[in-house]
């Protein structure tokens, strides 16, 4: 894989000083903080403190679920994150509205600072990708449980020509990280379960991985 072609990977779900520590050592492209209803959930003050100690190179993305656009626009445009995901029932209205308060405070394209998730159960998953103004996609994998972060993937076999970036994400981990950039060849992977011990971010899981993924590419 040439460096062009480079797999991006995100680590989701940073929320202690350790976990930036570890990024910062093995140096992902990605890392993600979490503001909805999570157990991984961090406060806007939270994200602020340790967004601040992240290395410059790795993209901070907001993670967020229905949440009012004024704070997502907030938090990209005081420089907390560069990227805001929205992992819930957003709709091409609220996008609008969004992109309208972040024009508003002087991005002049905001769909390049936008992942819009999508939880996939079947094949008729796909047929709204095409839908969202947002550049990017985010894959993960449907559950009752949870909107991401469970561990659960889905059957990439229904991931056919997509005509944007998509990050894969969804029980990606060390003994399947080769086969999803083989198989799939998805701009980026996300990650986060898979690199925790006891629900926290595991510093030798996250080299493990990094170490994995680079020596494949």
């Amino acid at each position: 894989m040439s460096e062009k072609q480079k797999v991006k990977v995100k680590i989701c779900g940073l929320r202690r000083l350790e976990d930036v520590e570890a990024v910062n050592r093995y140096r992902p492209d990605y890392v993600g903080f979490v503001f909805a209803r999570s157990k991984r959930q961090v406060t806007p003050d939270e994200a602020k403190r340790l967004s601040g100690k992240i290395r410059p190179d790795i993209r901070r993305v907001g993670v967020f679920v229905d949440q009012s656009p004024e704070l997502l626009a907030q938090l990209l445009l005081d420089g907390t994150v560069d990227f805001l995901q929205l992992h819930g029932a957003e709709d091409a209205a609220y996008e609008q509205t969004l992109s309208q308060l972040l024009r508003e405070g002087g991005i002049r394209k905001p769909q390049e600072h936008l992942i819009k998730a999508y939880r996939i159960r079947g094949r008729e998953d796909f047929e709204n990708l095409g839908q969202t103004m947002c550049k990017y996609l985010l894959l993960d994998a449907y559950s009752v449980k949870c909107e991401g972060g469970n561990g659960e993937s889905f059957d990439w076999s229904l991931i056919t020509r997509i005509q944007k970036p998509f990050f894969l994400a969804g029980g990606i981990g060390l003994n399947n990280v080769e086969a999803a950039v083989k198989d799939v060849r998805p701009y980026g992977v996300d990650v986060s379960s898979s690199l925790e011990t006891d629900g926290y971010k595991d510093e030798t899981k996250i080299k493990q991985f990094m170490e994995r993924i680079r020596s494949y590419e």
